[in-house]
Order: structure tokens, then C-alpha cells, then sequence
């Protein structure tokens, strides 16, 4: 197959991918088509089906997998595909595994290292928190290895949430360590818990969607949540401890008008908003340099780092 990545405006293709996405839409002149998310493990490709009553397309829905053909384009900078035929492909036609995006670093590895920062907090009511989400909760554990860490920018694939926040907490394990001011438990305890939360925002592969509750109350609500219940499950569980530990969650995203219900007021959240921004923006950059295939020096602008982008020189 030829996989999203690979592809080239000019080119005509004939393969199988995920439909992520399928809407029906009207054109300014009435006329109806179809608009479509195709998927495989190396990114997408937003499509589009001029004529869907035409006898080349067959009935499929979003999260089947489609056999398409049609023509490479580009729209407004990026790529297009003009799709002639589409069919339902049956099983056995497809492998999964091609079309869903994954860390390139082993789930086993990430979680053994994880844990070992887990097992380090000395704390002993952080200590037994922390155990029993990333030890015995085996349903937490099965969604968290396998989440990613957002839908877009960065982590967006099958183990992208652990892989992000076992780089937050290796940020925040440096912090404690330069800066005597932070206390390490709390902060690494709270760089552990930073994303949990996310787990029940979004919506499981191949969807990786967001879900009614994340919708309604987003992962730093809803991890809150998740940190006040289970330290009301631990007895005698220090009040200002959980208020520090859940204020570090509330602030992660460190302003307001970022998502953060709370700015940081503590060292540790100050300490866990810059490792996990630092995180999210270099992940940011390594996908968009690896995703630019065209080699080119200068990527043009880009809204998020509000800068035109440019590749470093060889030394």
C-alpha cells in the first residue's frame, strides 16, 4: 500500500484506508458531496466525493475501512484526494496495524520506566495513590498505554499519552533536582497525574475522539476529579496535601485562556506547567519537521508557534 506520507500532489492512487470521517455537504451551487478523513499509521488525507450517487461509490461509513481510488491535489497548502471509486473492504483484506498511528518507542519499556518513577515517591499517601492507579487499576492501565495524548498537535497516536507523560516527568525529575525549592513527591506525583484525565476525554483508537464527558468538562476537570477520588479512598489523607496535588492538575496548562481553570500559585505547578509545554511544543516540532517531506529549508509559517518555521543547518 502506499502509505499518507509517501504521497505527492499529481499522484493516482488505488489502496485501502480507514475512513476516520465521512459528512455529507452542499456545494455554493447546491450540488451535494461528500467529505472524507482517510487514515493509516503515518498520518491523513482529507478527501473529497464529488458525485457519491455515481456507481463507483459503494455504501461505507466512518470507521470502515475503504478501498479508494482517486487523484492526488492540493487545496489551500495542503493535500487532497479527489475520489472517483470507494468500496468497503471485507476483513482479511487489511491489516489493522497499517492504519493506526503508534509510539515508535515500546509500550513495555515506556511503562517500566514509568513505574520506576512511580516506586520512587517516598510520600507515603502519594505513594499509595499513585499505586493504585498505575499498578492495580488494570482497566486505567489497558486505557492509559494505549491512549494518545491529544487528537491533533502532538502525541496524536496508540501510546502517545504514556510517552508524553513519561517525558513530563522526566522534565519535572530534572527540576527537583536543580532546583532544591521543589518538592520532589509532589511534583513528580503530580507530573504522573497531569494527563489522566485523558483517558476518559477521548475516545478509544480508531476513533480518538472527544467523548460527551470530555466535551463537557475536558481532561483537567475531569483528572481532578480522578486525583479527588482516589485520595478520599486512601484514609487520613492529608486535606492540604490533596489540594496541592489537585491545584498542580487545575494549573497544568498555566493560563487561563490555555484551559487552565487555575493559574499555577505553587513552585510544583509552575515546575509541572514548563516541563509539560516544553514537552507538547518539541513533540509539535519533531512531527511537523518529520512530516514536511518536501526538504525544503524554510516550512513557512506556522500559527501555533506564530513564526515561519526553518529547518537548522548541518554543522
Amino acid at each position: 500500500m502506499r502509505y499518507i506520507n509517501d504521497l505527492r500532489e499529481g499522484d493516482r492512487i488505488s489502496g485501502i484506508y480507514l475512513c476516520k470521517q465521512r459528512q455529507s455537504a452542499v456545494t455554493k451551487n447546491g450540488k451535494p458531496y461528500d467529505s472524507i478523513i482517510l487514515q493509516d499509521k503515518t498520518g491523513v488525507l482529507d478527501g473529497k466525493i464529488w458525485d457519491p450517487n455515481s456507481l463507483g461509490i459503494e455504501d461505507f461509513d466512518t470507521l470502515d475501512y475503504v478501498e479508494v481510488m482517486g487523484d492526488v491535489t492540493s487545496f489551500a497548502g495542503a493535500l487532497q484526494l479527489n475520489v472517483k471509486r470507494a468500496r468497503k473492504a471485507a476483513e482479511g483484506e487489511y491489516h489493522p496495524e497499517d492504519y493506526l498511528p503508534v509510539s515508535g518507542n515500546s509500550t513495555e519499556v515506556m511503562y517500566t520506566q514509568l513505574l520506576s518513577f512511580v516506586n520512587s515517591v517516598e510520600n507515603p499517601y502519594l505513594s499509595r495513590l499513585l499505586k493504585m492507579l498505575f499498578v492495580e487499576d488494570k482497566e486505567f492501565l489497558k486505557s492509559f498505554t494505549g491512549h494518545s495524548a491529544a487528537k491533533t498537535v502532538h502525541h496524536g497516536f496508540i501510546g502517545g499519552l504514556l510517552e508524553h507523560t513519561l517525558s513530563v516527568v522526566r522534565l519535572c525529575d530534572y527540576l527537583a533536582g536543580a532546583y532544591p525549592l521543589l518538592k520532589r513527591d509532589l511534583l513528580i506525583a503530580a507530573a504522573l497525574l497531569h494527563d489522566v484525565g485523558k483517558t476518559r476525554e477521548l475516545s478509544p483508537f480508531p476513533l480518538n475522539d472527544y467523548t460527551d464527558e470530555g466535551q463537557l468538562l475536558g481532561h483537567i476537570i475531569i483528572g481532578a476529579q480522578m486525583v479527588h477520588d482516589l485520595a478520599g479512598r486512601i484514609p487520613e489523607f492529608p486535606a492540604v496535601l490533596e489540594q496541592e496535588l489537585v491545584h498542580c492538575v487545575l494549573a497544568h496548562h498555566g493560563e487561563l485562556e490555555y484551559g487552565s481553570p487555575k493559574k499555577p500559585a505553587l513552585a510544583e505547578a509552575v515546575a509541572l506547567n514548563l516541563a509539560d509545554n516544553t514537552d507538547a511544543r518539541m513533540e509539535t516540532l519533531t512531527e511537523i519537521f518529520q512530516g514536511d517531506k518536501s526538504k525544503k529549508d524554510w516550512l513557512g509559517y506556522n500559527r501555533l508557534f506564530e513564526s515561519n518555521l526553518r529547518r537548522t543547518g548541518e554543522v
